[in-house]
């Protein structure tokens, strides 16, 4: 793997720990929120590997990171949709006010669980991946 990959990768980690975290004091807008930057970052470090660049906008990481997960069979084909489900997370915790602008429990607890799984699919893809191309 490459510096950049393995720096987006420490912070999809940084933000699941975060997540959990939040989650474990009833912050669940913040583990929400955590959970999304977790994926993002992620992706972000598969777009790298890919495309020798990251991409400037949360937009833009869902749109590359489709397009290029759609030709790999190693990536679930959950993970695109999710990490614009994902989005809407932050999106609340962000600009929501009101009535919906609480993120239930159970809401967060499975988007981090989806994470986790986001994150360690990308982390060995890329692992598997340098150790076959050096």
């Amino acid at each position: 793997m490459t510096e950049e990959t393995d720096r987006f990768l420490e912070k999809a980690r940084q933000c699941l720990a975060n997540a959990h975290a939040n989650l474990s004091i009833n912050l669940n807008n913040d583990a929400g929120r955590n959970a999304y930057l977790a994926v993002f970052h992620a992706a972000q470090a598969f777009i790298f590997k890919h495309r020798k660049k990251s991409a400037k906008t949360h937009e833009g990481v869902q749109r590359e990171f489709s397009r290029l997960a759609m030709n790999d069979q190693r990536i679930d084909k959950s993970f695109p949709i999710f990490i614009s489900q994902a989005y809407n997370l932050k999106a609340v915790a962000d600009y929501e006010l009101g009535p919906g602008s609480f993120i239930p429990t159970e809401k967060v607890k499975a988007a981090i669980e989806t994470a986790t799984r986001f994150v360690e699919c990308i982390a060995a893809l890329l692992e598997n991946d340098a150790a076959l191309n050096p």
